[in-house]
């Protein structure tokens, strides 16, 4: 910062250009060599532009590459979960032999043997629930909260995240059932505070969250170390935060979809107030994620907003008004949320166009990307949609086609990112090259 203002005084378009500046000239990177840097700040510099709505040099490209690095170098998403020096060579070779605009790194790939050590229960994996050979992940919905526990949850949400939600989604977290819940007499007594954790099922349960975080700790210097390498190599990362819209919080991981969609019908009050309740949480919680990574940028992966999920009625009531709260409230913070929009968005553009211009970029999965474009023009950045399917099953030339038709229909006047719709796991990697020579040959502003 250039004055001795406290981070609480600058306004939200101050905070956003010190989180930029910091992003353009980050002070822990140390580049390999001078035009690792100036690389660095030329990919940095595009994406601030893009996000301003400015014209950058050239349209700036996300390759989806997934967990397609572990296929690349031989091996297979079981093997990287499990053996960290191969996740990191893995990442590396792929770092090593493409160009890119940015990386994200293996951070989404989960270490198995803390999945298996906390029993895990929210997701099936290669080898636990799916075939050694299956290059992606299961997720498990239940409800983990029933139908009649709004109440509890909304009364105090961590309460009930610790001692209901986690041991009915994981086995080692069981004993965390027989924990009180705290009160301020109890946290001034420290006798009758500890004795609680001198009970046998307690106990288990924290020597299994131990050994399962001394393992995590393994995963996360593997991938901490892609990260160094990626960012001396002068490669930004994009994204180094999650949020969400709080439906999605409540129907993904609570109620599950059956659940939730009854809810609308049977006790819309209670979605209502349970949302609200978790919304100032949700945006704390990206923040401080922000903080940490350094990158401005917060995915917010949406799954239950999609027409084919709810009425326009229903996203206008129960999703619509806490997601926007929770995106102004990273932008107050001088962060740029990255709605994943997940499904057909189509009935949503309008609706969803209410946002200060500049501030968002909106990556779509299935959309008509001219018609976003119209809308969006002015107010966000776009990015998406090129096809999984041609990208898996197309050639170079079928996947530079397609990049043509969607930098000629969408980067007119700044504010496109060319991307997929979602990441690929297995394929062509001269399908990943295409992308890029594409976006050199096609992308270039002031041609």
């Amino acid at each position: 910062m250039t004055d001795e203002r406290k981070w609480s005084d600058l306004s939200s378009e101050e905070k956003r250009e010190e989180r930029f500046r910091r992003r353009l000239s980050p002070e822990d990177v140390k580049f390999s060599n001078p035009e690792a840097e100036v690389g660095y700040k030329a990919r940095a510099t595009r994406f601030v532009k893009v996000i301003k709505l400015e014209e950058p040099d050239r349209v700036p490209v996300v390759l989806p590459s997934g967990f397609f690095p572990a296929y690349y170098a031989g091996g297979t998403l079981k093997k990287v979960m499990y053996d960290y020096d191969a996740l990191r060579a893995a990442w590396l070779k792929f770092l090593g032999d493409f160009e890119m605009d940015t990386f994200g790194g293996p951070a989404l790939v989960s270490p198995g043997r803390v999945l298996e050590t906390i029993g895990g229960k929210l997701m099936q994996w290669p080898g636990h629930g799916l075939a050694d050979h299956v290059s992606s992940y299961q997720f498990v919905e239940g409800e983990y909260m029933m139908a009649d526990e709004y109440d509890a949850f909304i009364k105090d949400p961590r309460d009930f995240l610790l001692r209901t939600y986690l041991p009915r989604t994981a086995r080692a977290f069981a004993g965390f059932r027989r924990l009180r819940p705290q009160t301020l007499s109890s946290l001034t007594m420290p006798t009758f505070f500890v004795a609680q954790y001198g009970d046998p099922e307690v106990r288990a349960s924290f020597q299994a969250v131990l050994e399962a975080g001394l393992e995590t700790v393994r995963w996360m210097e593997a991938v901490a170390d892609v990260r160094r390498a990626t960012h001396e190599a002068g490669i930004p990362s994009l994204a180094g935060a999650m949020a969400g819209a709080p439906f999605d919080f409540m129907g993904d991981a609570l109620r599950g979809t059956k659940g939730i969609m009854m809810d609308m019908y049977r006790q819309p009050g209670k979605i209502l107030e349970a949302v609200d309740r978790i919304t100032p949480m949700l945006i704390e919680d990206a923040v401080n994620m922000a903080n940490m990574s350094g990158s401005p940028v917060v995915m917010m992966p949406l799954h239950k907003g999609t027409g084919g999920f709810m009425s326009g009625k229903q996203f206008e009531t129960f999703y619509w008004p806490t997601l926007k709260q929770v995106m102004m409230g990273l932008i107050e913070e001088g962060l740029v949320p990255m709605p994943f929009a997940e499904g057909d968005y189509m009935p949503r553009l309008e609706t969803i166009r209410d946002m200060p211009d500049g501030k968002v970029i909106w990556y779509f999965e299935a959309m008509d990307m001219g018609k976003a474009k119209e809308i969006f023009r002015g107010n966000a950045c776009i990015a998406g949609n090129l096809p999984v399917s041609v990208l898996c099953t197309g050639t170079s030339v079928e996947v530079k086609e397609a990049c043509r038709k969607l930098i000629e229909t969408c980067a007119s006047g700044g504010g496109y990112i060319l991307t997929a719709a979602a990441s690929v796991n297995e394929g062509n990697p001269d399908n990943f090259r295409a992308m890029m020579e594409a976006a050199r040959e096609y992308g270039v502003y002031g041609q």
